[in-house]
Parts: structure tokens; C-alpha cells; sequence
């Protein structure tokens, strides 16, 4: 078999595509036209002499070899750019200051300083893992650079960017099978303090279905939110990302509960155009955050 050496730039897009769930989507952040794309995605079967796609519907899935293609094109992409930055990031000097919703303080911080402080020493790091309404109100006063939050359409802050949705869920306690409705007793529900966008999207579901509900636990935190749900004393709304073990997300059909909407993520930033430094750690945070498995 003659020896083909794959080119770097293909795989990006096929790769950001990927991430992206859309080609039109990936052509867009990579400054590229739809035609280049699919110019560079033939290249790729070329290069493969395999079939990567096959049609889906009215779109397109990966092929066992496109599958494969995928694993190891993250695993190129992530060794030229580690390489790249390792060159470079001695250079990069200055401050950031970041902010993480607390659903993805322990499942993403510790990735993403390690990967950012192994390659630019030099750059301080501010974090802060908070609530949601905290982040924007620092972000639109200044007081944070960036930070990966939910999206309210309250509350606008001045550069965002949409990454992508991510379901609601109703949360229980892991290993508990009995439906929540099987008495007339008001529904137990337990949620972070006011204001919280997922306590809001939890009581107007269940107004509208018309399922008497109480407040059975309000905690300041989401330690305090996971501690009650797993000791039983209620039910709760979150997303699927960063569940603990000592709960569970539940089958609304089969516990009685409404369906819930999606939450979209998003980074906001303070300012449109970005430092070095804080665009570098911008581009680790959203690598990592397109890594995660959506869940729906």
C-alpha cells in the first residue's frame, strides 16, 4: 500500500464539521465557502480511498472508516497544535480572567488551566466558578474576560458566541425506580436559589401541565441542589452534563413528569476583539467544551 500523507488542513475542517454537527457551520468559522469545503471533504475520500460519508436521511453520517478517520484526525489536529503552541506560547504574557457556569467546574477547569498553563507559564489565570446570573452581570461590567455560560435572553451581554444546546432533564436519586406521581401530594421539587433559569423552565412545565408542585429544598448551591436530590427529598431540573453519581437523570413518560426544553450554551465575552492571551484560552475552552458528549 503506497504511503499517503494526509493534509492537516482537510482533517481541520472535517473536524470542526464534526464538532460542529454542520459543514455550512464549519465553513463559516473557518473563513471558507461552502464549495471549498466540499472540495476539501472529496479530497479526503481521495486521500482515504474509501468511502468517509454515507447518506442519512437528507444529510450525511460517517462510514465505519469515516468513524475511525474522525479519532484519529482530533488526535493530528491536537499534536499539531500542542506542537504549535509549545513553539509560541513562552511569548504569551498578561492576565485572564475566566468564568465557568458550576455545572462544568469539575468536569472542565482542571483540563483546560493544566492544557493552558502548560503552554503559556507566563499568563496568570483568574477563576471563578459561579451562578449563572453572576457571570453575565460580571461580563457586562467588565469584571471578567470570558465565560462559558447558559444563554438567557433576558439579559444581554455585549459578544457572545453560541456553541451549541444541551437538553433539560429532570434529576432524581441513582437507583430510585418509583414514580414521583403516585399520590395526590403536591410534586416535591428541589431547586437553586432565585433567580435560575432552570427553576423557572421546571415550574412553568409543570403549570402547564397542570401538576401541583412545592418547593421541598432551596439551596444556594449546586452541592447543596445534588446533597438533597440524592437523599430523596425531591425532584430537580438540570442538564446532563456533570451529574454526580448519587443521582440520575429521569424518563419523564415514565415518571409522569412534562418534557423539558433545550438550553443553549454560550461564551460570552467582555470585549469583541480579544487579547492574545485570552483568545488562546477562549480557543482551549471551546476544543474542550465541543469534546463533551451532548447527551440528548
Amino acid at each position: 500500500m503506497r504511503k499517503v500523507t494526509l493534509d492537516l488542513d482537510v482533517l481541520r475542517t472535517f473536524s470542526t464539521g464534526m464538532d460542529l454537527g454542520s459543514f455550512a457551520k464549519a465553513a463559516e468559522r473557518l473563513g471558507r465557502s461552502t464549495s471549498a469545503v466540499s472540495a476539501q471533504l472529496k479530497k479526503l475520500e481521495q486521500q482515504a480511498e474509501t468511502p468517509i460519508f454515507t447518506k442519512s436521511g437528507r444529510g450525511l453520517a460517517l462510514t465505519d472508516a469515516g468513524e475511525t478517520m474522525l479519532g484519529y484526525a482530533r488526535r493530528m489536529l491536537d499534536l499539531n497544535d500542542e506542537a504549535v503552541t509549545a513553539i509560541h506560547g513562552s511569548e504569551l504574557e498578561g492576565w485572564v480572567r475566566l468564568g465557568l457556569q458550576e455545572d462544568f467546574g469539575e468536569s472542565l477547569l482542571t483540563d483546560v488551566l493544566g492544557q493552558f498553563a502548560r503552554a503559556h507559564p507566563k499568563v496568570r489565570i483568574e477563576a471563578r466558578v459561579t451562578r449563572n446570573t453572576d457571570l453575565l452581570d460580571r461580563i457586562t461590567s467588565g469584571r471578567l474576560d470570558l465565560a462559558l455560560a447558559w444563554n438567557n435572553d433576558a439579559v444581554s451581554t455585549p459578544h457572545h458566541e453560541y456553541i451549541f444546546d444541551v437538553p433539560m432533564c429532570w434529576i432524581g436519586p441513582a437507583g430510585e425506580s418509583e414514580g414521583w406521581r403516585k399520590s395526590t401530594d403536591p410534586l416535591p421539587l428541589i431547586s437553586l436559589e432565585a433567580p435560575c433559569l432552570l427553576r423557572t423552565a421546571a415550574i412553568n412545565a409543570l403549570d402547564r401541565a397542570g401538576i401541583p408542585w412545592r418547593l421541598s429544598f432551596i439551596s444556594p448551591s449546586l452541592t447543596g441542589l445534588w446533597a438533597a436530590t440524592a437523599a430523596g427529598l425531591g425532584v430537580t431540573i438540570r442538564t446532563p452534563l456533570g451529574l454526580p453519581p448519587t443521582v440520575q437523570r429521569l424518563a419523564s413518560q415514565d415518571q409522569g413528569l412534562p418534557s423539558l426544553p433545550s438550553l443553549g450554551l454560550m461564551l460570552h465575552r467582555a470585549e469583541a476583539q480579544l487579547e492574545p492571551a485570552t483568545a488562546r484560552l477562549a480557543d482551549i475552552l471551546m476544543q474542550s467544551v465541543n469534546s463533551i458528549p451532548r447527551l440528548m
